[in-house]
């Protein structure tokens, strides 16, 4: 679900303090994006998968990220239906439900 190594990666390179930071404005902005994943625009679905793959990867949310890579690409295929948006919001819940551990 998180990769740790990437997760540890980051502390050493940032330190705690700026890694909390770092972490609030993840959330903040991945929220934000959730909360407007709709089918209705499947350019813009495309756009915002995209953007919350690199934000989960970059901070260790792998299994998230996954999810929206694979969403992300049935977009691009021509399968916006494809997407389940009821799981990428489960994944993204569980993976900062792990992480606030």
């Amino acid at each position: 679900m998180l990769d740790w190594s990437r997760i540890e990666e980051l502390l050493g390179e940032v330190g705690e303090d700026e890694f909390r930071l770092i972490l609030e404005l993840f959330l903040d902005e991945v929220e934000g994006v959730m909360m407007r994943l709709s089918h209705d625009d499947p350019a813009q679905l495309e756009t915002d998968l995209h953007f919350l793959k690199g934000c989960a990867w970059n901070l260790g949310f792998s299994a998230f990220g996954a999810l929206c890579d694979l969403g992300e690409r049935s977009v691009h295929d021509g399968n916006a239906a494809g997407v389940i948006i009821k799981d990428l919001l489960g994944s993204y819940s569980e993976s900062k439900k792990v992480m606030m551990q």
